[in-house]
């Protein structure tokens, strides 16, 4: 399939139907370790579509979730411990913290000829610090949804799909490829296109850090600054900065592009995109680089690690959370959102 004229081979579901995914993987007990992003739209989306699943999960409030989800404790619901055990392919959706610690717990149980599942490639791109390196006789996949476990599972319940990326580690069955993809269209994946575990590591976390999360926060925050420094109101700023941006343009250029958005706005805003949108490249460009070469060279992998087995990690990031949310500009968002149409 041809993208802006580069060709890339892409798995549809008509091109790889359910019914073939359920084929490769009806002798297989599937074991979802983790029900927490990830975990209940992929366990959910591949019970509803017909697979032997089971959870491990450890108790507690996340636990409880999995069981008001209709998992029953001793049939599909187990502690991590007895979830790898029963289970053939391990699909760990732990957060990468997470599996840091569960690791020795999880690689005890990957016996030959087990499957071993990650939806980031996290643990494996980095097993020079993370110390996960799995066994030789197992096969190790990737399936990586572009969206949140969330997203997903909504997708999923409109018959709709979220695209993802699959890639193989380590072939030790011959058949890991087939695995990979018919768990990508078990889970509800739109299309698949192929990656590798480095690649969707990287790709990742520079994404995270820049134009979908860090980023845009930075920019957003910076043009509401410069607004409100000159004069503007919360209200204006706020509206002016994020609120057409998300509730009119991105679903304008989501679904036909930036040049057909700019097609249908006025001549003046026309012209001012078309100037400035160079000079941020020009100015955000060198950033974009250094963040992805400190990604890379496992920079960010080694301040994640650091941060999130601190003991107080939980209550810093509370705070830092807590000062986003209590910013001039969010607790304007609170208002506008309830003067939104729909709120009235």
């Amino acid at each position: 399939m041809n993208f802006g004229g580069v060709t890339e081979e892409v798995m549809t579901r008509e091109e790889f139907p359910l019914e073939k995914a359920r084929e490769i993987l009806k002798n297989e007990t599937i074991a979802v370790i983790g029900y927490g992003v990830q975990g209940p739209g992929q366990a959910l989306n591949l019970r509803d579509n017909g697979f032997n699943v089971i959870v491990g999960q450890r108790q507690g409030k996340t636990y409880e979730k999995a069981v008001a989800d209709g998992w029953k404790p001793g049939e599909t619901l187990f502690s991590i411990e007895e979830a790898v055990k029963k289970g053939t392919v391990i699909m760990c959706l732990l957060s990468d913290a997470a599996v840091l610690s569960v690791w020795p717990t999880i690689k005890e149980s990957l016996t030959a000829g087990k499957t071993l599942y990650f939806s980031h490639g996290f643990a494996i791109t980095w097993n020079d610090r993370t110390k996960c390196v799995p066994p030789a006789d197992i096969d190790v996949i990737m399936v990586a949804p572009k969206g949140s476990g969330t997203s997903l599972r909504s997708m999923f319940l409109q018959g709709r799909g979220l695209n993802s990326s699959y890639a193989v580690y380590q072939d030790a069955s011959g058949k890991a490829l087939d695995k990979a993809l018919a768990l990508g269209i078990g889970i509800g994946s739109g299309y698949l296109f192929e990656t590798t575990f480095q690649r969707e590591a990287t790709s990742d976390l520079t994404g995270e850090r820049g134009s979908l999360m860090g980023a845009i926060q930075g920019l957003l925050l910076a043009q509401y600054e410069v607004l409100r420094e000159n004069g503007h109101t919360p209200s204006e700023a706020f509206n002016e900065t994020v609120e057409e941006l998300t509730q009119s343009l991105m679903p304008l250029f989501a679904e036909k592009g930036m040049d057909w958005m700019y097609a249908n706005c006025s001549t003046t805003a026309q012209r001012g995109a078309l100037d400035w949108y160079p000079r941020f490249h020009d100015a955000i460009k060198p950033i974009m680089q250094w963040l992805y070469m400190s990604v890379k060279l496992g920079n960010e992998a080694q301040i994640s690690m650091d941060s999130n087995s601190k003991p107080d990690y939980r209550v810093g990031l509370e705070k830092e959370l807590k000062a986003l949310r209590e910013s001039e500009m969010w607790q304007t968002a609170v208002t506008v959102r309830k003067l939104r149409p729909e709120n009235n």
